[in-house]
């Protein structure tokens, strides 16, 4: 398989920093629900690879796929719970490279996150398996590296922590949370985990440390106002932030380089709007999370934001240059 791999894909140094610092999260992920965690995420990766390479030699006729599309299969799978049937995630992730990268012409032109396109199409699709069936997380021993597939619950008896929250107002302890003691999709378990993995991201100049402060500052305000406000369907700020998939989804989703804002004010914007967005669906819409639409409704804002920033440098610079000439006249 990896002979295969190096033959057809062109590789870059920015998408394997991405795969080292989402590993140990996977392999806690493993630990936690048992080994079907690894096997989907390889599973994911031929798929990608595959439907990529079809479209990449048939369509575009180019000889060889991104390294990219592989972060796409592995971020892609972190966003699913592990009980999910194999076909259900092919699909997924074949419409997540096709609909959401290849459709745009390839590499570093998709509007959307690749990976959240998908995830949001099997999510409207087939809801049930995305939110009714969770596993319960194996802490302690060897954990789920002796297991296929840990025990699954039903999500009405207590899943997620934002589920819990939602349907019973249970709320989940701060460590747990941060540790990563929980129930939940493959890659929103340890927050700890995600934390180390954002610093790693950040030394090595990848991910984008506006856009993460932004989003946590957007999230906190709002929250704190709600809060304020008295309104119980919010948690606070503190196991809000560690809930849900929001910080796996700021560190590796909204940073996204391609579908991320470039300039500076455009980044601030962007993770601000995500944040805010993030709390308002948790708090009055029908899902329990909103991340994943919180990032795609974000990606809607990105060139736009950055067009409008990009015009005004341009129009200061002309300003600037014709006050000059008039000056020297």
């Amino acid at each position: 398989m990896f002979s295969f791999f190096d033959k057809v894909m062109n590789k870059q140094k920015m998408m394997r920093t991405v795969l080292l610092a989402a590993l140990p999260i996977l392999l806690f992920s493993t630990y936690l629900f048992g080994l079907k965690t690894l096997v989907l995420t390889l599973f994911n990766i031929v798929i990608a690879v595959l439907v990529e390479y079809i479209c990449e030699t048939k369509i575009y006729k180019r000889k060889k796929v991104s390294e990219a599309v592989v972060v796409t299969a592995v971020l892609y799978s972190m966003t699913l719970p592990v009980s999910i049937p194999f076909w259900i995630s092919a699909i997924g992730i074949a419409f997540a490279v096709f609909f959401g990268k290849m459709v745009f012409g390839g590499f570093g032109k998709n509007v959307f996150n690749p990976a959240l396109v998908g995830r949001a199409f099997i999510y409207v699709n087939f809801p049930q398996p995305l939110t009714i069936y969770w596993n319960e997380a194996s802490f302690g021993g060897l954990g789920g590296f002796t297991k296929w597939i840990t025990p699954t619950i039903d999500s009405a008896t207590s899943a997620t922590p934002m589920l819990a929250f939602r349907n019973a107002g249970q709320q989940t302890g701060i460590l747990d949370l941060f540790i990563g003691n929980i129930s939940g999709s493959i890659g929103e378990t340890s927050a700890l985990l995600i934390l180390l993995a954002a610093i790693y991201l950040v030394y090595k100049k990848v991910a984008s440390w506006e856009i993460m402060v932004s989003s946590v500052v957007g999230f906190a305000g709002l929250t704190v106002i709600f809060n304020f406000m008295g309104i119980d369907s919010v948690l606070p700020v503190l196991k809000g932030l560690l809930s849900g998939g929001f910080l796996f989804g700021a560190v590796f989703m909204a940073t996204d380089p391609i579908s991320a804002p470039k300039t500076s004010f455009a980044k601030w914007f962007y993770g601000i709007l995500i944040g805010i967005v993030v709390v308002i669906i948790r708090g009055f819409a029908l899902f329990s999370g909103g991340m994943m639409f919180a990032i795609l409704i974000g990606n809607t804002f990105a060139p736009i934001v950055d067009y409008v920033v990009n015009k005004n440098k341009k129009k200061k610079r002309e300003q600037a240059k014709l006050a000059k000439t008039q000056e020297v006249a």
